[in-house]
């Protein structure tokens, strides 16, 4: 076999300098989560020059903090929203094809307790497993009460009557955000992170760029574009108040905010509290919710919360009563109950939930799951809503509205159904990331061989994490602070803060010495210290 070829190398210094060329790209994209990043790689892969800016990390706001599932929507279906699961069903396992180091499938029990919820869940389940079609990943079947405590072996037993078991997928968020950033720059796609557009350009009325600013060094960059898009998330809106004839005349807010934030909470707990690869799921707790324990990189994820948030913090904090109907409802389905005491890591993400004209902010069961595409007058495309599954289409999407106003020539669609992300040609099979101790070797796919020739290969900082992942990380995975590093290149801050706030200054000093920047150590030890804040 051929070796890997070297990675390309995100030095700082070498993507600001491309930046500041005199030039004019195709199209300028605002955001690094998951809609930006899928944008920028479909168009970089029909061969059309892409710039993106992010003005902190990428994946830094809701695209590393999903619930880590690839999944067509179970309650969706519910909804009867059919065309919204057949697509997601679709690009679940084109997600899973094309980056199989990052997604794999991942088997859900859904246990019941009334006589009456095994075949009511049944025959949605297998709905689901129609809709799939040859996408499916496996077959949903019933199960009784031995077979499902066996599968998930800490269930409350009381009263169980069986269960429903069907798959789903699972991955890892803020890695897959990498890869796409990765695959789309090995495409031609320039991506700089902490660089934040700060204004507009104009010609003859129309968009014709950005200004950008380095938020690390400070320096200002007119970033020239035919096309700007923008898929900041929750963030949409202050990026289209900028392109308001308000702004321009020096007045107040003059558009209607796209976006109803909604908070989802999640906690992380020892493995041994669910005991299993097997995912538990249930559809409908005490207030109609739906409740996950998801195994996750040898821990567990407990969640989530759906709950109108008025604010845009880019570290939003838990609302006690959501940490307490999660402990709460998990405690009703679980013999091992977790409490305050047993919590590893909380994180907490806003989805960017599409607001109706006449909504009050007070609900988010009836806002929209699906994603918008917007064209304002001067020709700025805001793409906000959706999911992480469906990140792809959503990218196609926002294309065809580009060629549709005439702000990119239409190119052919489908460029990136089959084209497999940095990593994914993996030799071997690796281990899944619901069953794995550490975060490993699996996270690198095919890249591990070269990771393993890098200086501190052997040297583990934890279980999971070596020097030379640091070391990859700031030479070609666009690394800067230790947040970048611990939260997102490592996942140790979601996983267990207590030790990620251990293993800081090792990790700021690797990559001081790769960098020359600051790592920022100081205001990690105290976000680590937010992530283990229970209110």
């Amino acid at each position: 076999m051929a070796p890997v070829a070297q990675p390309l190398q995100t030095t700082r210094k070498d993507l600001l300098a491309r930046l500041a060329e005199d030039r004019v790209y195709d199209l300028a994209v605002v955001g690094g989560g998951a809609t930006g990043l899928g944008v920028a790689l479909d168009a970089a892969a029909r061969g059309f020059s892409v710039v993106l800016l992010e003005s902190h990390d990428f994946a830094k706001g809701t695209s590393s903090r999903a619930t880590k599932l690839v999944h067509g929507g179970v309650r969706y279906l519910a909804q009867g929203n059919i065309s919204l699961v057949r697509e997601a069903l679709h690009e679940r396992t084109t997600l899973l094809r094309n980056a199989p180091h990052l997604a794999q499938p991942l088997a859900f029990v859904v246990p019941s307790y009334q006589w009456w919820e095994a075949p009511f869940y049944g025959i949605g389940l297998t709905l689901y497993d129609l809709l799939a079609g040859k996408a499916g990943l496996g077959k949903t079947r019933f199960l009784g009460s031995t077979a499902t405590a066996k599968a998930l072996p800490t269930v409350r037993l009381e009263g169980l009557k069986g269960g429903v078991q069907y798959w789903d997928g699972q991955f890892n968020d803020a890695r897959l955000a990498l890869a796409l950033a990765r695959t789309a720059a090995t495409r031609g796609a320039l991506l700089v992170n902490y660089c934040a557009a700060t204004g507009l350009l104009y010609q003859g009325g129309k968009i014709s760029g950005l200004q950008a600013q380095d938020t690390i060094g400070g320096q200002t960059y007119s970033v020239r574009a035919r096309c700007v898009v923008n898929a900041a998330g929750v963030w949409v809106d202050s990026l289209r108040e900028m392109d308001s004839p308000a702004h321009s005349a020096g007045g107040g807010r003059a558009i209607q905010p796209m976006v109803a934030p909604s908070q989802g909470v999640h906690i992380v707990v020892d493995r041994s509290f669910l005991n299993s690869d097997t995912a538990l799921m249930v559809p409908k707790t005490s207030d109609g919710r739906v409740l996950f324990a998801v195994p996750w990189l040898g821990k567990v994820i407990l969640g989530t919360t759906d709950t109108p948030r008025h604010d845009l913090a880019r570290e939003p904090q838990a609302f006690a009563e959501e940490v307490e109907f999660i402990l709460r409802e998990s405690a009703r389905y679980l013999t091992k109950a977790p409490t305050r005491d047993d919590i590893k890591s909380i994180w907490v993400g806003l989805r960017p939930l599409v607001k109706p004209q006449d909504d009050d902010g007070e609900s988010t069961k009836a806002l929209s799951r699906e994603h918008t595409v917007i064209v304002s007058r001067s020709g700025l495309v805001t793409v906000t809503g959706g999911k992480w599954t469906t990140y792809r289409a959503m990218a196609e999407d926002v294309l065809e509205k580009c060629a549709d106003k005439g702000l990119l020539e239409s190119r052919p669609a489908g460029q990136t159904e089959d084209l497999r992300l940095v990593g994914a040609d993996a030799p071997t099979e690796w281990v899944p990331v619901s069953v794995s101790q550490t975060e490993g070797p699996h996270s690198y796919g095919d890249e591990h061989a070269f990771l393993a020739n890098l200086p501190g290969a052997h040297v583990w900082l934890a279980d999971g994490l070596s020097e030379a992942m640091v070391r990859f990380a700031a030479r070609y995975e666009y690394a800067v602070t230790v947040e970048d590093m611990l939260a997102r290149r490592s996942r140790m801050l979601f996983l267990d803060a207590r030790m990620a706030a251990k293993l800081a200054p090792r990790v700021a000093e690797i990559l001081l010495e790769e960098t020359g920047i600051d790592p920022q150590t100081g205001e990690f030890a105290q976000l680590a210290t937010q992530y283990l804040q229970i209110p």
